[in-house]
């Protein structure tokens, strides 16, 4: 018996719900598929991208881990959260794969990763 099936859902906090739903809605292109006052939830390839109002999520803190998002080509796609206003957080960087991360304008930590040898495993 598999004891994980793999990532389903990352989940970034936010005081401001509205502002957060209308940048991730330019930043993925899409809108969500679930939208209540309490959560806003986008399908982005079969995962999950949640947004959770929290008062106390400040624009600077400390991360908390890291999910970075699987893209074609990391450099456009660093490069374009910059220009939606998010802010450098880890340098795009090659490790074998591109790899590295913004601070979006809410403070939650936003990676992206170009990696053509990843297969992602159906169930």
């Amino acid at each position: 018996m598999k004891h994980f099936l793999g990532l389903r859902t990352a989940v970034y906090t936010t005081k401001h719900l509205a502002a957060a739903k209308a940048w991730y809605t330019e930043v993925l292109g899409f809108g969500p598929y679930f939208d209540e006052p309490y959560y806003v939830g986008f399908t982005v390839a079969g995962y999950e991208l949640g947004l959770l109002p929290d008062e106390s999520a400040e624009a600077d803190r400390t991360p908390a881990g890291v999910a970075y998002w699987g893209v074609p080509d990391a450099e456009a796609a660093w490069k374009r959260l910059i220009e939606l206003g998010a802010a450098p957080f880890e340098p795009l960087a090659d490790h074998g794969v591109m790899i590295g991360a913004v601070r979006d304008p809410f403070g939650n930590i936003f990676g992206v990763i170009e990696n053509p040898a990843f297969k992602a495993e159906s169930d």
